[in-house]
């Protein structure tokens, strides 16, 4: 009550520091996180040819070498268009009606980074439709110091980078949202103050 009191008279200045963006919904197109980069894997399963299927990872130059098609330039693409991509390359001349179907495996191109109160700080790699709680719990979790419901995202995006400021510990026990992360995100949990 002391500090509310204390804050209530000080400068709106002083709190800028703390300003947080109102925290966004699930993205409308979760394919949109998953575009394929450099350095990412994926799986090729061509119907009824194992020859052609099989495991393909994404060269510095955002290509792959395949069967019958030659150099296919695939970063920047989703798995569903990469597949439309094949799929059309084989039916021109190889294959007579192909199904091709791209899974991918490693996404090796996007990151997401976590830092302050978790077991294990440090880079991880992104997944489509990753949450906030899926990376604390490969992050080992909160430490005993966490302050689970100040944690924060910050976002870098077209409009500029963004702050958020998202209550893990309600999520967690079902009382907020979930907060679905992107590629290159930045998580700090900070200390508790007691």
């Amino acid at each position: 009550m002391v500090l509310a009191a204390a804050l209530a008279g000080c400068p709106r200045p002083l709190l800028r520091g703390l300003e947080t963006s109102p925290l966004p919904g699930p993205p409308a197109d979760m394919h949109l996180a998953s575009r394929l980069g450099p350095g990412d894997v994926f799986e090729v399963r061509v119907f009824g040819e194992p020859d052609l299927s099989g495991a393909h990872r994404i060269g510095p130059d955002g290509g792959i070498d395949f069967p019958f098609c030659g150099r296919q330039i695939v970063a920047s693409h989703t798995s569903g268009e990469i597949a439309d991509m094949l799929r059309l390359c084989l039916a021109k001349g190889f294959l007579r009606d192909p199904q091709v179907t791209v899974l991918p495996r490693e996404y090796n191109s996007k990151k997401v980074f976590v830092f302050g109160h978790v077991a294990k700080p440090g880079t991880y790699p992104f997944d489509e439709g990753m949450t906030i709680i899926q990376l604390v719990t490969v992050a080992g979790g909160f430490t005993t110091f966490a302050a689970q419901n100040s944690t924060s995202v910050t976002r870098t995006s077209e409009q500029g980078e963004q702050k958020y400021k998202v209550p893990v510990a309600d999520i967690g026990v079902g009382r907020a949202p979930n907060f679905y992360l992107q590629p290159g995100d930045i998580v700090f949990v900070p200390e508790a103050l007691y």
